[in-house]
């Protein structure tokens, strides 16, 4: 019996994770004929983020995001396993004239 634990995702290249996402969200934005999207990412644990960027690194089953934040809020930036994520949700900004936008920082 082994005693490490499958991570369903943990395998594979989070680069091509990273943008795939990326393509996926300028996709939705174009079909949408919107200037932006939004993109929210849900872990396991429940937590939501709604991200500022996305990043490949530090790999090994890694990846690291920077979470949106409003004007005054502490910056923060979350490396996480790729198996830590339920969900990711793309739609329009909420409300529309938030000054958002979905970027890769590689």
């Amino acid at each position: 019996m082994s005693a490490s634990v499958w991570t369903p995702g943990a395998a594979g290249p989070l680069d091509e994770f990273v943008n795939r996402l990326t393509r996926m969200v300028t996709a939705f934005a174009n079909e949408y004929e919107l200037e932006q999207a939004e993109v929210c990412i849900e872990l396991v644990d429940g937590s939501r983020h709604t991200l500022e960027t996305a990043s490949s690194d530090p790999g090994f089953g890694f990846f690291s995001f920077v979470p949106y934040r409003e004007d005054g809020a502490e910056a923060r930036k979350l490396v996480v396993p790729i198996g830590a994520v339920r969900a990711i949700e793309i739609s329009a900004p909420d409300p529309p004239e938030r000054p958002f936008g979905f970027v890769t920082d590689d």
